[in-house]
């Protein structure tokens, strides 16, 4: 199904009936994506009294609780509110959901023992396109990323220089296929979240960062339109499911 859509004065085709969804789903299962030294998320029906209210129990329906952590166990959008004192609810943050997106693929490379994304990368992977959102996705890219337990393995992360890069920009939503934009262990200093959101300035809460999203290689790298769900927490952060269409024209 083609939909023609006015998007800031351009006049773009994309295929409905093609969505590419780049969420990792969240399941009780230890094989979940994991990280910042948590357990696995879990899924299981409540009780009433000593009845277990799922229908295998008795009960007339199926009835779960859920407890997961948004940062640590799959795909989730956050806002400023996440290094702030004062809270910050993306639901509140968040009022656009469809914008011009650029799926970049980066090598991280070694520098003092890490593996970062560079300012140099970004820019040589993006050039001169201007673009709401950017997608990044690392390499190697494989299926294991649907499943890594990332604590302790201090995973790949962007330096300062590179989210001061796409702030200065204009990039208001960063996707990533990463844990984290910043350093597993950094003593609090969250360079890349506090560079992209601006906080020593003029603090931009309606920027988004969404981090665990998947990628699959089948996904070419270039111009996407960009549907970014999330559900309606009043929290720094949502699960989110990130959907991607390809432009057409």
């Amino acid at each position: 199904m083609l939909a023609a859509i006015q998007y800031n004065s351009k006049k773009l085709q994309i295929d409905l009936s093609l969505p590419i969804d780049i969420s990792i789903p969240l399941s009780a299962s230890k094989r979940n994506v994991n990280a910042w030294y948590l357990d696995a998320p879990t899924i299981e029906p409540a009780k009433d009294g000593e009845q277990i209210v799922s229908v295998a129990g008795g009960a007339c329906v199926n009835f779960n609780n859920i407890f997961f952590n948004p940062h640590a166990h799959g795909t989730h959008t956050e806002c400023v509110g996440h290094i702030t004192e004062h809270i910050h609810s993306v639901n509140q943050n968040l009022k656009q959901f469809f914008f011009l997106a650029e799926v970049v693929t980066v090598a991280p490379e070694k520098l003092n023992g890490d593996f970062v994304i560079s300012k140099k990368q970004l820019k040589f992977a993006i050039g001169n396109k201007k673009r709401d959102a950017i997608v990044i996705r690392t390499i190697p890219n494989t299926k294991e990323k649907l499943t890594a337990q990332y604590s302790h393995t201090n995973p790949p992360y962007l330096l300062e220089d590179a989210a001061v890069y796409l702030r200065e920009k204009g990039v208001k939503h960063l996707l990533i296929d990463l844990p984290s934009v910043d350093k597993e262990k950094d003593e609090c200093a969250l360079l890349a979240h506090n560079a992209f959101w601006n906080t020593k300035s003029e603090i931009r809460l309606d920027a988004t960062i969404t981090e665990f999203i998947f990628v699959p290689n089948t996904v070419e790298d270039g111009v996407y339109f960009l549907n970014l769900q999330i559900a309606p927490f009043e929290n720094d952060a949502s699960p989110s499911k990130p959907v991607l269409y390809k432009v057409i024209n």
